[in-house]
């Protein structure tokens, strides 16, 4: 039977089972009174999604583990550095989500967060470590441990940012992800289960997550879904594309970096109008559908560059 067969099942399966869960899973949100917290300094679109249920990653994260876990006790290799990224940058995710639950919008503060997130980095980089598949021009040596780290942490955050407009950062993600499994060449047949079953899930989520959203994933979902990213791309030999098949997220990352600095150094003066830069569009006048469909279609053609450089 065709290896593709699986991975077309894995995709459908985690789809149909997303679709049909996420309705009574939005409503146990609900009944938890798990409604998102809005910064007052957002749009006003913003403030009327105040109360929508935050959460929804905690589902596609949970089917992705399975698939992953599925598949290694099935004898397929390669899913533990995505189902560790998924569990422990979840775990952060979730913490923070409660955190902001009970005592504001801010969550867990950034001077605390981004340690943890850097030390539960770690074990992901040692899981993802396969020194026979780096397909880079030189060896990294002892480089590999810092530059993994800083790249499991940062394409989490840049995941994280991303999470800002209904649908946005599902969607870029499920790009990345299909990439990764199915473009990337050498990704294990378990981390292509991980992928694939947690690309399955965001679709499914995104049903309810387009605009107007009925749920948003939190950051049990988008920091889970950074760890797995960097894991998968690492595990392939590619740290050094992920910025490239990340793009969007860097560029959210980088356009928050530059306003902090100038407005430090110049006291009170902005690059842009709002951070992250979708803010920016969407106060230029932007839909949020334009925003998606704008960010979708670059987060694709990085996706698709980064797959042709890796094959070169």
């Amino acid at each position: 039977m065709s290896p593709y067969f699986f991975d077309v099942a894995t995709f459908a399966i985690a789809a149909a089972i997303g679709l049909v869960a996420y309705r009574p899973f939005i409503a146990l949100l609900r009944g938890r009174r798990a409604g998102q917290v809005i910064q007052a300094e957002l749009p006003s679109e913003h403030q009327a999604k105040a109360g929508t249920p935050t959460g929804g990653g905690i589902l596609f994260v949970g089917l992705a583990i399975l698939g992953g876990l599925l598949a290694t006790l099935a004898g397929h290799l390669g899913a533990w550095p995505s189902v560790a990224g998924l569990a422990l940058g979840g775990v952060i995710g979730l913490a923070d989500d409660l955190r902001k639950l009970r005592v504001g919008s801010l969550g867990i503060p950034a001077r605390l967060k981004f340690p943890i997130q850097l030390l539960l980095a770690v074990p992901v980089a040692a899981l993802a470590y396969q020194p026979h598949q780096f397909g880079i021009p030189f060896a990294l040596g002892w480089l590999y441990w810092p530059l993994a780290v800083v790249a499991i942490a940062g394409c989490a955050n840049g995941v994280n940012l991303s999470d800002g407009i209904d649908g946005l950062a599902g969607g870029l993600t499920l790009v990345a992800l299909l990439a990764t499994a199915l473009l990337l060449p050498g990704a294990p047949a378990g981390e292509k289960a991980t992928a694939l079953a947690a690309a399955g899930g965001i679709l499914a989520f995104l049903w309810y997550n387009r605009h107007p959203a009925s749920v948003f994933m939190g950051d049990a979902g988008s920091l889970g879904l950074g760890y797995a990213l960097a894991a998968m791309a690492i595990q392939q030999g590619f740290v050094l594309l992920l910025p490239l098949l990340g793009l969007v997220f860097v560029i959210e990352t980088l356009s928050v970096m530059m306003q902090v600095a100038y407005f430090k150094a110049t006291g009170g003066r902005r690059v842009f109008k709002m951070t992250p830069i979708h803010y920016t569009f969407q106060l230029e006048g932007w839909s949020e559908g334009r925003i998606d469909a704008v960010f979708w279609t670059v987060g694709a053609a990085a996706a698709l560059a980064s797959a042709a450089i890796a094959r070169l």
